[in-house]
């Protein structure tokens, strides 16, 4: 019991991605593993690969993301990963939508606050059979799949504590000077469809065209994970 309570680290400080970090002392730091559900809170214990236990006491409202560093009180670096857990992968059909599909199906869901992770050509979410009983009636592709899981952090976290986000990011301020209040600017990602017209036109006749001919053959054939 007294050796269980040397080997815990007290943490209460966290450098994003590990900005200004010598690459030699990030590569002798221990690491540790965490799920999205553990990253998302400001308080939590854990074991890193060493096998020390860490209990972590962040200021509220910290998110931890794959990259991070985190800083024991007696200046131990710790790399925070990403664990793989379950997750959904919404993509657009490739026979019958379009990547615009996928800027539909985010308002939706962001309209039910769902945490959702955005890339040019697919989402994610937490596994909830509801939303992807609602996403395959749109049309969609979703299968469940073993992921890291970054959920954007909202408004707020993007001005200030969205760090785990920079390098994903980055172009988005480069878009951003013309497009600060369209929310769609950050559905859309880096070098996405935003920019073509014709991804916007699809959507004029995607309800019409595709609905009637659409049930036959898209949900059998791609199963949507069934």
């Amino acid at each position: 019991m007294p050796s269980d309570n040397a080997a815990m680290l007290t943490i209460n400080k966290l450098i994003p991605q590990g900005r200004g970090l010598a690459a030699v002392l990030l590569k002798r730091a221990a690491s540790v593993e965490l799920d999205w559900d553990t990253r998302s809170k400001s308080r939590f214990d854990a074991t890193d690969s060493q096998g020390r236990r860490l209990g972590v006491f962040l200021p509220r409202g910290s998110v931890v993301r794959g990259g991070d560093v985190l800083v024991a009180e007696d200046g131990s670096l710790i790399r925070v990963h990403a664990a793989p857990q379950p997750v959904l992968v919404v993509r657009p059909c490739a026979h019958h939508g379009s990547p615009f599909d996928l800027v539909r199906a985010a308002y939706h869901l962001g309209n039910r606050q769902v945490q959702l992770q955005l890339a040019s050509d697919h989402l994610k979410l937490e596994p909830d059979p509801v939303l992807a009983q609602m996403l395959d009636a749109m049309h969609l592709i979703v299968t469940e799949e073993q992921a890291a899981f970054e959920p954007e952090g909202g408004a707020s976290a993007a001005a200030g504590a969205g760090h785990g986000h920079e390098h994903g990011h980055g172009h988005a301020h480069d878009h951003g000077h013309g497009h600060a209040s369209a929310p769609a600017a950050h559905v859309h990602g880096p070098g996405c469809g935003h920019d073509h017209g014709h991804d916007h036109a699809h959507d004029r006749t995607h309800d019409h065209s595709h609905d009637p001919a659409h049930d036959h053959g898209h949900r059998h054939g791609h199963g949507h994970g069934h």
